[in-house]
């Protein structure tokens, strides 16, 4: 017989939860009987108790080297980029590579009420985020004459806006049984003193997305790694939705990921600064790991080589390749990934009550981050990219110092640009030229494209 939901909470110490349930109506004492069923109290109590996987990042940030990687300006020591493409190409031809977009945020950093995906970025055409991911993606499938099925993650927040969108958008050009949506979970918010899971309102736990490392839990949930396998799909290459130079499906860093016997394979830029805000992909004892900016101390990142360069110079971009045979594999280990804490400031209803949005932090925010997987991988590679090329993340509105709209617009610009006229194309000063996928997916498209004397005078979208 199955426990009500006050018995479950009781064995748990949990039982405030339920403390109003007398006050709501059938429907809503029934949703808050789903989300209390939802929550695994086990894993919450082991997390409270620390019995959980800590990491002791101040002891790996001092042992902390610079990881092996394959550098721009050089070759793999047993294949050369050439090589590299042409497996990538392969796979892709193959039909053996999928996408997964990350998708779960929304635009409030941009000022923008609805899911960061749906902002407009194309400096030209105004495409979103989404589309322009889609675009690449489709345009990918015809070169190689393969489908490149998505799966794409949402949050509760963002889902079914998301879902919404595509539907009014004709799934941004994708055909429908190429597009396959999931949500990522859940983790309740505790109180920081007492380890009690917090009221967002009489009805609603205090709930918050479980991080970009509850992707491999949720894809094992939703069914996606049973479609990819079935699809015939054998690796799976990640990025977010906030980055729109990201190159997705990359065929040269998916063949450096299949000729190294990777598992898990990192993208990685050259930081800009020793305290840029990204994580450090480094190597503890020989392990290719992500130290996060925050665990990591100033006086180690500023750390530099006798040349004067940074020790650690590797900043992550959240693009990776993953095995998909690696992703069921944790996907099936309960403790597969470490839960991170973060004291955050979050809204909760007391005890008569009332609302209370406290001045201070005072609760326990639960997350997984997927670069975590990277230690637990027995072979793992990590390949420098241009930033100028690939990395113009889109998170913070236009005024901040980095990671702005006008940014992001002004690196595609001048990527294309450089395309343009490295073929020869004369551009006049000032004029604005973006280059849809479908036209030409990189310079040497571009190149094999343009014939003759060409002139651009005004803003054109080439596609």
């Amino acid at each position: 017989m199955t426990a009500s939901p006050l018995e479950r909470l009781k064995r748990h110490r949990q039982e405030h939860l339920w403390q109003f349930a007398d006050q709501l109506s059938p429907q809503r004492q029934a949703a808050l009987a789903a989300q209390i069923a939802a929550v695994d109290f086990e894993q919450l109590s082991k997390l409270l108790a620390g019995q959980d996987k800590s990491v002791d990042w101040q002891s790996l940030a001092e042992r902390a080297e610079p990881p092996p990687a394959v550098r721009l300006g050089q070759s793999h020591p047993e294949f050369s980029p050439e090589q590299a493409r042409a497996a990538g190409e392969q796979a892709l031809r193959a039909g053996h590579v999928g996408m997964l977009l990350v998708a779960g945020g929304q635009g409030t950093r941009l000022g923008f009420d609805l899911p960061k995906g749906m902002f407009p970025i194309g400096p030209v055409s105004g495409r979103s985020l989404f589309q322009m991911h889609c675009d690449r993606l489709a345009a990918l499938s015809q070169k190689y004459g393969a489908p490149i099925p998505l799966y794409l993650m949402t949050s509760p927040a963002t889902d079914t806006e998301t879902r919404e969108y595509f539907a009014r958008e004709n799934r941004c050009g994708l055909p429908e049984e190429q597009l396959r949506f999931f949500c990522q979970g859940q983790m309740p918010a505790v109180d920081a003193i007492g380890g009690k899971v917090l009221l967002a309102d009489k009805d609603q736990l205090a709930l918050s997305p479980d991080g970009h490392g509850g992707i491999v839990w949720a894809l094992a949930q939703s069914g996606s790694l049973e479609d990819a396998a079935n699809r015939g799909v054998r690796w799976l290459y990640y990025a977010q939705v906030d980055n729109p130079l990201a190159e997705l499906c990359d065929p040269t860093l998916i063949g450096y990921h299949l000729l190294s016997s990777s598992q898990v394979t990192t993208q990685v830029v050259k930081k800009r600064f020793a305290t840029e805000k990204v994580g450090n992909v480094v190597a503890v004892d020989g392990q290719v790991q992500i130290i996060e900016y925050s665990d990591l101390p100033d006086a180690v990142a500023e750390k530099q080589t006798p040349a004067g360069d940074l020790l650690l110079w590797a900043g992550n971009i959240a693009i990776h390749v993953f095995n998909l045979d690696f992703l069921k594999q944790v996907a099936h280990q309960a403790d597969g990934l470490p839960f991170h804490r973060a004291t955050k400031k979050v809204p909760y209803v007391d005890a008569s009550g009332h609302l209370v949005s406290p001045e201070q932090p005072n609760a326990i925010k639960f997350e997984r981050f997927v670069f975590d997987l990277l230690p637990l991988a027995q072979r793992s590679l990590v390949v420098e990219g241009d930033a100028a090329r690939v990395f113009a993340p889109v998170k913070n509105a236009d005024g901040a110092a980095v990671d702005t709209p006008s940014l992001a617009k002004a690196a595609l610009l001048a990527l294309h640009r450089r395309w343009l006229q490295a073929a020869g194309v004369r551009i006049d000063d000032g004029v604005r030229v973006e280059i849809h996928p479908r036209w030409a997916l990189d310079e040497l498209e571009v190149r094999q494209k343009i014939s003759g004397d060409l002139h651009i005078t005004t803003d054109t979208l080439l596609m």
